[in-house]
């Protein structure tokens, strides 16, 4: 046991030595990932790995989950729900039913439940894989909650597509009419204990003393919670999940009322959920070796010539529908033509951008090993060989090529929303405004007896003047004056934090107060970067 943790630590340690390779790179880290996990199964002598697989459902899926639907923009996700609903539904159900068919038809021994289980598996693109690809890049922020909104809600109706097929296998038995039933059922009644659970967590937060360790520790409870509860009832977990996870989303600013719970929050999410994405990958390095040794009468080449032929098809079928999704609407409603056009670089875009991830390698090592009855779980590692397959190319091949088909095309900017700059200063300003009507209104005695007060509210004037000016300049120039001015603060501010360091080592000070201090560059410091997902 000591040694198989050392094994999973140390190539845990490896696949983020790859990622910050990556970085430095700038290939997208999920890329490295998938490329890291095939690298392990080679590695000579690696010992395999048995794991539950209703325990790698129950792990990773909650909080993978809760974490997408954490970052969704409501109104966004609102403004486009008939795009996302045409991609999350419609063309995970034609990707689930084309791939359930074909495998069916051209895979010997595979049956009709089998395939919709491999439909179920590879239909959800990934956000995550998207977002990393395209960071840095000039993407319209429309095309952006699209893919993000559209993986949200795909991984839910792809998982119980899985779900759905996984009970038929099992079961022996199918009936289209009474799944379509009892699909509306599990997903909405899923949906309702999602938001119980999210309303009960909403008051705990609220209203009882909690502190900023106390709020995160529950934030990465509660995924588990809305799962496990809908799960007990045979409702969908999944949709539990992503439903509870839209309502706190919105409430945080009610829920999360101090920055330091905030800033501890985010690092501790951005912390697990950097390591679940890497664990997934590093699992299935261990379980490949298993996986092929267990092919049966299917060779390696057999499971690559299906995985390709499996690969060809969802990518070509999400050509098939995004076109078509994204004019038709415009022809037969007039408030749809209201909308900006798509053009035809927006939908290539989002056509090319539908790579396979975590959520897909996940599900598919969730598939039992046994059958009711005791018997092996048919074609498990053909289904699971094949899922790598589908998504090793979709991330390599698509993800290393997206990127030169955003310069080829020279996608343009086709939103009606403010520039990302002209928003900061919109928003800054306005909590200047804030800021000094209450200080007039309340403190007006304050301002004029405390030296502090009134140095505040002379920096906020300020402030609101230089923030008006370069909004009515609206001047590159003086943009990357601006950025230059960041530079430098953000050098001054790691200089401090080094001269900090020297006080420690010093020990004049105490550790505690110079932790304070450090929080509080921190914060200044995160003023002018931002805190970006």
């Amino acid at each position: 046991m000591h040694h198989t943790l050392l094994l999973v630590l140390g190539l845990l340690l490896a696949v983020m030595l790859l990622v910050m390779l990556a970085q430095r790179i700038k290939i997208a880290y999920p890329i490295f990932l998938v490329i890291a996990g095939l690298g392990i199964s080679f590695i000579p002598g690696i010992p395999q790995l048995h794991l539950n697989p209703e325990l790698i459902f129950l792990i990773f899926l909650p909080p993978l989950l809760y974490e997408a639907a954490w970052y969704t923009s409501w109104n966004d996700f609102w403004k486009w729900k008939h795009s996302i609903a045409s991609l999350a539904f419609g063309l995970v159900f034609l990707t689930s039913l084309a791939v359930a068919y074909a495998s069916s038809a051209f895979i010997p021994g595979f049956t009709l439940a089998l395939g919709f289980l491999l439909g179920g598996i590879v239909s959800p693109p990934d956000a995550v894989a998207a977002a990393t690809v395209l960071k840095g890049m000039n993407v319209p922020k429309r095309l952006m909650t699209i893919l993000e909104g559209e993986s949200l809600v795909n991984d839910a109706s792809s998982l119980i597509v899985f779900k759905f097929a996984l009970a038929a296998v099992l079961t022996g038995t199918f009936s289209m009419q009474e799944a379509t039933g009892q699909f509306f059922l599990v997903a909405g009644m899923g949906i309702v204990v999602g938001l119980i659970v999210a309303h009960i967590m909403y008051v705990i937060h609220r209203f009882l003393p909690t502190t900023p360790a106390i709020d995160s520790a529950l934030t990465v409870i509660t995924p588990y919670l809305m799962f496990l509860a809908a799960e007990q009832f045979h409702y969908s977990g999944v949709m539990a999940v992503v439903s509870g996870g839209l309502f706190m989303s919105y409430r945080s600013h009610e829920v999360f009322k101090t920055g330091s719970t905030r800033l501890n929050m985010l690092g501790v999410w951005n912390t697990m959920i950097f390591v679940m994405n890497a664990l997934v990958f590093i699992l299935i390095g261990l379980e490949l070796p298993e996986i092929i040794d267990g092919l049966g009468d299917y060779s390696i080449a057999d499971g690559i010539k299906y995985g390709l032929i499996i690969s060809a098809i969802t990518i070509a079928l999400r050509f098939l529908w995004v076109y078509p999704a994204a004019y038709i609407p415009r022809w037969i409603s007039a408030k749809a033509r209201q909308d900006p056009s798509p053009g035809w670089k927006g939908p290539l875009v989002v056509s090319w951008a539908g790579m396979r991830g975590v959520v897909s390698l996940a599900t598919a090592l969730s598939i039992p090993m046994l059958m009711t009855d005791g018997t092996a779980f048919p074609q498990r590692n053909l289904i699971i060989f094949i899922a790598f397959v589908v998504i090793f190319i979709t991330l390599v091949f698509q993800g290393l090529t997206l990127p030169f088909v955003i310069k080829l095309i020279k996608l343009e900017e086709i939103d009606d929303i403010l520039p990302e700059k002209e928003q900061q200063a919109g928003i800054q300003l306005r909590l200047n405004k804030t800021a000094l009507k209450l200080l007039n209104e309340k403190y007006t005695a304050d301002i004029k007896e405390n030296e502090l007060v009134g140095l505040y509210k002379s920096n906020l004037e300020s402030d609101m003047q230089n923030i008006e000016q370069s909004l009515e300049d609206n001047d590159t120039e003086e943009y990357q004056e601006i950025e230059r001015y960041h530079e430098i603060l953000a050098h001054v501010y790691a200089q401090q934090r080094k001269e900090l360091f020297q006080l420690r080592k010093e020990k004049f000070f105490s550790d505690e107060e110079i932790r304070k201090a450090e929080l509080q560059l921190d914060l200044i410091d995160l003023k002018i970067t931002g805190a970006g997902h």
